[in-house]
């Protein structure tokens, strides 16, 4: 029996809808420096009180799930977008949020987690440099990847 990533991503979201913290390994390049794909898992709990700035898993624009961060909320409505991304956000609305990223696991077992005071400032300078992600983006990849 073959599972999907869907059948894997529903299976964490009940364990976190049960109260269970679960770990799950990111493909992708979407949220690159924060949270290197087919390298790093991340940690997800119940999503409580959401943020701008947050990390989240989210069904977004009604097609897929993702690990974005939030960049804006109205009322029901909220604005996605991946740290890696130089343009484009998804969309969806609060309850199609269905788990909040505590915490990133590295390549050495390493838990970090997303909010602490240094983390929070550089993703918000991070968004504040999407003129030029594209650059620092090449930059990275040359070197760390």
């Amino acid at each position: 029996m073959i599972v999907t990533d869907n059948e894997i991503i529903e299976e964490a979201i009940r364990l976190v809808d049960e109260g269970v913290s679960v770990t799950l390994p990111v493909n992708g390049n979407s949220m690159l420096p924060f949270i290197i794909g087919g390298k790093e898992s991340v940690i997800l709990q119940e999503p409580e009180q959401l943020e701008v700035g947050d990390v989240v898993l989210a069904w977004a624009d009604g097609y897929r799930y993702v690990v974005h961060r939030i960049i804006h909320i109205d009322g029901d409505n909220v604005t996605l977008m991946g740290d890696g991304n130089l343009v484009g956000t998804e969309h969806c609305l609060l309850n199609d949020i269905k788990a909040l990223v505590t915490h990133v696991v590295d390549a050495k077992e390493r838990t970090h987690y997303l909010y602490n005071g240094w983390r929070k400032r550089a993703a918000k300078v991070w968004f504040w440099l999407r003129p030029i992600r594209r650059y620092l983006l090449a930059i990275y990849r040359r070197v760390k990847i």
